[in-house]
């Protein structure tokens, strides 16, 4: 069990130094600070409450059962955080977030402290690893204890079901799919920890045994119904990241066709060692280069040769938008030879705008790449060679294929 208890912590601290990856950001955003604040009281909760923890607080105290007002205190500042965090993430004037937070905080650490007190004032001699809490369920002051702390975590609880209920009827997105998950979390903990352990508890001040509820159900319902809360709140928060990231490494690939043609006449700085840059990091450095190449190849543009292809592209019954990319990819690879082979501009070279630097982002940039790749036709270009890269290597007169 306490294998099973650890990995769920070992989950549960992943995702908080995901969230903390810049602690300089982070403790200057109240969102952040406490969603990791939470989280990483969660993993505390596993780890506290496995029976090896348990046991190995016990013998360094001295003290029997000592790790159970310990356990629960830290729930108990779980579901304050879980609380904080609600209200961080609901936002509003921040006087008001801050005195709900404060209140909230005031709640919790009175709840902590009775805890405390009643385990000290309670006789509990006899060491409980697994079964404490229905063991202990008739002793004067451990019986209160526990239902405190009950009471505590269910409040928090079914205030966070409210609050998803509430918060889900008006936002939508990847917000929404993460308070779904928190809402499911927060019944599963409900139903599946807290009601459990309310019913073993009563069964046992009503003479009956039904300790199984709360020393197997009770447990992996917790881990489980723990997990979907935290999946819940760090969803919307890491998801955007990692999906911008996927985006930037496919755009980066796809802009090979067009780095190939112009790096060598590029003269941007080249980055430091890239193997641990993120895709957007490489993706921009890749998309200031490219931008610096066009600019040097300007000078080389042939706007008849660009002229050419497009009409004839056009008169193929291509759409304005597709010619227009055509002409361009045949002047930039014409270009790209006339600067390779150190050959004077042409007559017909003037200014000109390419629709990759119209549009923001790499959008226009991949569009150009992607029209570079395609197989050229034949029979309208310019008379002239066409490169098949900057090496130097010439094909036989040919049109870009448009598309």
């Amino acid at each position: 069990m306490s294998l099973v208890v650890y990995l769920a912590a070992l989950v549960f601290g992943m995702t908080s130094v995901l969230l903390f990856r810049r602690p300089r950001t982070a403790m200057r955003d109240p969102l952040t600070l406490s969603t990791c604040a939470a989280v990483l009281l969660g993993a505390l909760v596993f780890v506290c409450a496995a029976p090896a923890t348990l046991r190995t607080v016990n013998d360094l105290t001295g003290v029997p059962n000592f790790g159970a007002p310990l356990t629960y205190g830290m729930l108990s500042a779980y579901s304050c955080a879980v609380l904080v965090l609600l209200i961080n993430w609901r936002g509003g004037p921040r006087p008001l977030v801050r005195r709900m937070v404060l209140r909230s905080m005031a709640a919790y650490g009175l709840l902590v402290a009775a805890v405390v007190v009643l385990f000290l004032l309670a006789d509990a001699d006899t060491e409980r690893l697994t079964d404490l809490d229905t063991y202990y369920a008739g002793t004067p002051f451990m019986r209160e204890m526990i239902l405190l702390y009950l009471l505590g975590h269910s409040a928090a609880m079914l205030v966070m079901c409210a609050v998803c209920v509430k918060w889900g009827r008006e936002v939508g997105g990847l917000l929404r799919a993460g308070l779904r998950l928190i809402l499911l979390g927060a019944l599963l903990d409900v139903v599946g920890f807290q009601l459990t352990k309310y019913t073993a508890v009563v069964a046992r001040w009503a003479g009956h045994d039904l300790d199984f509820l709360s020393t197997t159900v009770a447990p992996p319902m917790a881990s489980l119904a723990a997990l979907l809360c935290s999946a819940g709140f760090v969803l919307p928060r890491l998801l955007p990241p990692v999906l911008a990231h996927w985006r930037g490494l496919d755009d980066y690939r796809r802009l090979d066709p067009l780095w190939s043609l112009v790096r060598s006449v590029s003269t941007a700085p080249k980055p430091p060692a890239s193997w641990w840059q993120l895709p957007r990091a490489r993706l921009q450095w890749r998309e200031v280069s490219i931008h610096d190449a066009l600019l040097t190849l300007a000078p080389y543009f042939d706007h008849d040769l660009r002229t050419r292809v497009r009409d004839a592209a056009l008169g193929a019954g291509r759409s304005a938008h597709a010619a227009r990319l055509a002409a361009e990819a045949a002047m930039l690879a014409d270009a790209a030879r006339r600067a390779a082979a150190r050959e004077e501009p042409p007559d017909t070279a003037g200014s000109y705008r390419l629709h990759a630097t119209e549009v923001p982002g790499p959008s226009g940039l991949v569009e150009l790449a992607q029209a570079l790749r395609r197989p050229p036709g034949r029979g309208t270009a310019s008379g002239g060679a066409r490169p098949s890269s900057l090496t130097g290597t010439v094909s036989e007169p040919e049109e870009p294929h448009v598309a």
